[in-house]
């Protein structure tokens, strides 16, 4: 068994070791597996008993006390791939159905949902200063990063010019040229403002096709439903940007095809018209202004097609796959800065610092409590949901978890009285659990990972296996 030097530590070995040497290894490696190589499993203790409610008589009885250390782990069912990878794959797996089946059909979601207008839809942040970035060329010749002719500095000495050409794991993506001239606390506002924003860019997409069509607003639902899923995206700069599948349905949703003139010109008509005309105020407080936050320029509509240059499939994947990341792909933390950390000591990028610094200094002025930017600040001030979609676009994760479960369900025996259904065929059950903590030691995930091939979570963005 070989592993990625980082995480192969004296301790680590010799926890491994004794783990794998004690009797109920077995046991331990059967419930590993079990788990899908859940790398943070809950740990929970009790008991679960199935009773005869007429007769009292005990059908099944389980006890953790027969389970290794006496304790069951299950699955923790994260989302974040950082934190735990197996389970993270297993959101990511549902996450694409989800988006696949709007764009193709089933589970539930009649096929001739392909003949509805549906396009790929980026909306980005405005810029707030200067980044590193990677451009290229035609024939993918990678160009200087921001050639300036002139040259020169900025106000704070720092040259405003950077010809590199950087590679695509240069860790000057996405940072400053100038840390001084970036705005910080504009861009710290604009994540906050970021779930609000698409809010009012999807009334303003529905306005603008009501309007249109000729229509009122109400009068819109009762011949056309506008479906979509979104997913929110960190860039390197820090801020977020959204992903969105929209779709345009008759009155019924998926189950009804759209009128004639909702075509997928209107579609991107309403997007461009919908980005451009919506705004948030964060109100003004000591020393700071108020700011009018709006969408970035770049706003790019896509149309969707089962062939061509961008397929349902790489749709559905490419959603999918941010699901489950967050902000520590930009350098910061995937959990939230408790008071007595040491901001200096965090192992954070200095852009992701400075970021957190600003949500910190702004979540003490009363005027913007509400956005509640020191419990976000690890969020860099972004607090919507990662994920989320409409209500009629398709199935829901909880049908689909429940799917698997029913279907897991299915493979187990039924504790029953054995009495035929007319004569009360009821089970009662009784049970008692308690949450004893959560995680792995550092060679019980090395052992996970080797059992299972699932990779250990990491907090920079990548995934290492042990094989």
């Amino acid at each position: 068994m070989t592993a990625a030097a980082p995480h192969i530590t004296p301790v680590a070995a010799r926890d491994m070791a004794n783990r794998y040497n004690r009797t109920d290894f077995h046991a331990w490696a059967a419930r590993a597996r079990a788990t899908g190589g859940c790398a943070q499993p809950v740990h929970l203790r009790g008991r679960i008993t199935h009773l005869d409610p007429l007769t009292g008589e005990i059908l099944r009885h389980y006890t953790t006390a027969r389970e290794p250390g006496g304790v069951l782990r299950v699955a923790c069912k994260t989302r974040r791939a950082s934190r735990c990878p197996a389970c993270a794959e297993t959101y990511r797996a549902d996450t694409y159905q989800l988006v696949h089946a709007g764009l193709v059909g089933g589970k539930g979601v009649p096929t001739t949902v392909t003949r509805h207008p549906a396009a790929f839809v980026t909306l980005t942040a405005p810029s707030f200063g200067p980044v590193h970035t990677r451009r290229t060329g035609a024939g993918g010749t990678v160009l200087p990063c921001r050639p300036r002719r002139d040259g020169g500095t900025c106000e704070h000495g720092r040259p405003v010019s950077c010809t590199a050409r950087h590679a695509t794991d240069d860790p000057r993506l996405g940072q400053p040229i100038c840390p001084g001239c970036f705005d910080y606390t504009g861009a710290v506002l604009w994540n906050a403002h970021a779930p609000e924003l698409w809010r009012r860019f999807t009334l303003a997409f529905r306005r603008y096709i009501a309007r249109t069509a000729g229509l009122k607003v109400g009068e819109l639902r009762d011949v056309l439903t506008v479906s979509f899923a979104k997913v929110a995206e960190y860039q390197r700069r820090g801020l977020v940007h959204f992903h969105a599948v929209i779709r345009l349905d008759g009155p019924g949703g998926p189950d009804n095809t759209p009128p004639g003139w909702a075509t997928g010109d209107l579609l991107a008509a309403a997007v461009h018209h919908a980005a451009g005309a919506v705004t948030a105020t964060s109100p003004a407080c000591a020393g700071i202004p108020a700011r009018t936050l709006r969408w970035g320029t770049q706003v790019d509509v896509r149309p969707i097609t089962t062939s061509g240059e961008l397929t349902d499939n790489a749709v559905a994947g490419y959603i999918a796959k941010y699901a489950t990341k967050a902000a520590e792909c930009v350098g910061t933390l995937d959990r939230r800065i408790r008071p007595t950390d040491d901001l200096a000591d965090l192992p954070v990028t200095g852009h992701a610092r400075r970021l957190i610094a600003a949500c910190l200094a702004l979540g003490k002025r009363e005027e913007l409590a509400g956005l509640r930017l020191t419990d976000w600040a690890h969020m860099l001030g972004f607090r919507g949901h990662f994920s989320t979609k409409s209500r009629r676009y398709s199935t829901t994760l909880g049908a689909l978890r429940q799917a698997r479960i029913d279907h897991n369900h299915h493979h187990t025996d039924d504790v029953t009285t054995g009495r035929l259904p007319f004569d009360d065929d009821q089970v009662l059950v009784i049970a008692h659990w308690r949450y004893l903590g959560q995680g792995l030691t550092p060679g019980e995930a090395l052992l996970t990972a080797a059992l299972t091939g699932k990779p250990l979570p990491t907090l920079d963005g990548t995934d290492r296996k042990v094989t």
